[in-house]
């Protein structure tokens, strides 16, 4: 055991629990005005995009470094009548991040936040030094803090962010991406603190 609180009742280590479904009221969160995805238009980027169009959201911003959407992605999601604007941004580049952000069209206000911008380098410990861990921890770390900071003031529905359950119990070779997806769960817990919205999905390593 690595981490354990000790209480008058006894030793306690830490465990997953699976969760309970939450009961669901109503018909569900549906997308409305702008809905900007980082890292758009990567695998993960992409499929959150189709779900989203196919649930009626009416204008993606779709943001990478090169700004190149794959081929056909553009037709397709205006094909299930949702507008797409694709730019290229490098997350951790807070004027370039908010020329993004007020670019927005002012008939469809940013209401939700995809943060699905990364990079994965499988490295030991020993070889891997401080510009390969800022490279990897940079968008996570930058990346959030800076969505945080330029749309804290807006009336966002959603504020979701990837991670991975290598923050939570570490994968081989990837300490640097670990961390900052470790991040990523914190600091949407701060922003639950701060009355914000704020959701971190785990996906396997």
């Amino acid at each position: 055991e690595d981490q354990v609180a000790v209480r008058g009742a006894g030793i306690y280590g830490r465990r997953l629990a699976r969760a309970l479904p939450a009961a669901v009221t109503g018909t569900g969160w549906q997308p409305t005005g702008t809905v900007l995805i980082t890292g758009g238009t990567g695998a993960l980027g992409t499929q959150v995009a189709r779900w989203l169009a196919g649930r009626g959201a009416p204008h993606l911003v779709l943001t990478s470094r090169s700004g190149t959407a794959p081929d056909g992605l553009i037709e397709e999601l205006t094909d299930l009548g949702t507008r797409v604007t694709v730019a290229a941004c490098d997350v951790t580049d807070r004027d370039a991040l908010a020329g993004v952000i007020d670019g927005v069209p002012e008939q469809w206000p940013l209401t939700g936040i995809v943060h699905t911008a990364g990079i994965v380098d499988t490295e030991g410990l020993e070889q891997t030094g401080p510009e390969a861990v800022a490279r990897v921890v940079g968008p996570k770390i930058e990346g959030t803090v800076l969505l945080d900071e330029l749309t804290r003031d807006l009336p966002l529905d959603l504020f979701v962010v990837f991670s991975s359950t290598a923050a939570t119990w570490g994968s081989g070779g990837q300490g640097a991406y670990a961390a900052g997806n470790a991040f990523l769960d914190a600091w949407v817990q701060h922003r639950r603190d701060r009355g914000l919205p704020g959701t971190s999905v785990a996906w396997d390593p």
